[in-house]
């Protein structure tokens, strides 16, 4: 194997390919490497539709080999340490590897055991994710199971890969029990302030909240699950409801588990004292490391982490990184764009566009914040195509 490569990128999954394509592209002789361990890649962003019976999680599901770039060499491990003084990494098998320039897009690390008996249960006594391949099924199973009682869906107090996930598997869930008459109270219990940060689509998704008779619950976090018992513990927190402990009892429980930075990029240099990647969030370029650059959901951006978000970062990214190569300023700029397909039920999306500054920044001549046929079917037909054939690939 060898030792130095002119960019490594740490990550193989959506930002790590789609740069390295991109970069590709733009000069086929780059010597890239993407240090990535995984043996398969997914599509996550149909795993709502997964939980809600409307996609094939097999669908979702492809060999890491079939997406990384023909002219990229893949390194199957992990990243253990970054020496960025030295322009080094350490790999998971004691390795050291040098770089001229580093792209670190290693993706959000999902904190299962920070919730006392989800590991445990989930899977089984009504306790579900649509965060993960293997229980993302159950969700569905769940729904279809569900005659009474209340129904919960969790949205955590940190920042999430895909801020609106838990909330499109909440609106497709109500829709369900609405469609097949089954009298469930569906309850909504958030680490958040509000519904949506964006006013204009937020004023739709509380009429949606309206329509299905959902409770809200704002300033909480789910701290234990009592599977056998099928119950869950809340515990407040802000000046309203402060240590305020609440032991709820569910039929279903859908768990958006804490998430956060990586633990080998929280426990390294390249970290900002939140554990993120600290980097310039116009150009994507690390603040003290020059030779350093990321994107995607382990950047300290303060943007919603999603897919959409990500295809605006990578250009960003590689044209900055190119002029750096050649000497030039960079001048690429990320304006804080990201996209997040809200379900509202079935065959009904809000597709919510906007920027750094929570400003709509929308693609189609139309009023995004009603909800849509057209862009439920851009959500479950096109986007999947796009993702496979022109994102990963750099074609877009």
């Amino acid at each position: 194997m060898k030792t130095h490569h002119n960019i490594v990128i740490v990550g193989g999954g959506n930002a790590g390919i789609s740069v390295a394509s991109q970069l590709l592209r733009k000069d086929a002789n780059l010597d890239i490497a993407i240090i990535d361990g995984a043996k398969k890649h997914y599509y996550q962003p149909a795993w709502t539709l997964v939980g809600g019976g409307e996609f094939d999680i097999k669908d979702t599901e492809r060999d890491e080999a079939t997406v990384i770039p023909e002219k990229a060499t893949w390194i199957q491990q992990m990243v253990t340490i970054f020496k960025p003084e030295e322009n080094k990494i350490t790999l998971v098998d004691g390795n050291d590897l040098s770089y001229e320039y580093l792209i670190v897009a290693p993706g959000i690390q999902l904190n299962w055991s920070e919730i006392k008996g989800l590991k445990e249960n989930l899977g089984k006594n009504g306790v579900c994710s649509n965060y993960s391949f293997e229980s993302a099924p159950y969700t569905w199973e769940c729904l279809q199971n569900t005659k009474g009682s209340n129904a919960i869906f969790t949205n955590p107090h940190t920042p999430v890969k895909c801020g609106g996930a838990p909330q499109k598997i909440l609106y497709l869930a109500a829709d369900y029990f609405r469609i097949h008459q089954i009298k469930t109270q569906v309850q909504f219990w958030s680490g958040g302030t509000r519904v949506f940060g964006v006013e204009k689509y937020e004023k739709t998704l509380k009429k949606v909240i309206a329509r299905y008779g959902i409770q809200t619950h704002f300033f909480v976090k789910l701290v234990e699950i009592d599977g056998p018992n099928k119950k869950a513990k809340f515990v407040g927190f802000g000046e309203a409801n402060k240590d305020q402990e609440y032991w709820v009892s569910y039929d279903m429980i859908h768990v958006t588990p804490p998430q956060s930075a990586p633990d080998f990029i929280r426990n390294s240099p390249l970290a900002n004292p939140a554990g993120w990647i600290d980097v310039e969030k116009h150009t994507l370029q690390h603040n003290k490391y020059k030779n350093i650059y990321a994107c995607g959901d382990a950047a300290n951006l303060p943007v919603s982490r999603t897919g959409a978000a990500i295809r605006k970062q990578a250009p960003v990214l590689v044209e900055n990184l190119l002029a750096a190569m050649h000497g030039k300023a960079s001048e690429a700029f990320y304006n804080g764009y990201s996209s997040c397909p809200i379900i509202t039920g079935y065959n009904k999306l809000v597709l919510a566009e906007f920027d750094y500054n929570n400003i709509p920044t929308e693609t189609f001549p139309i009023d995004q914040s009603q909800e849509r046929w057209s862009m439920y079917q851009l959500k479950k037909y096109v986007l999947p195509y796009l993702y496979w054939n022109h994102i990963l690939p750099g074609r877009l």
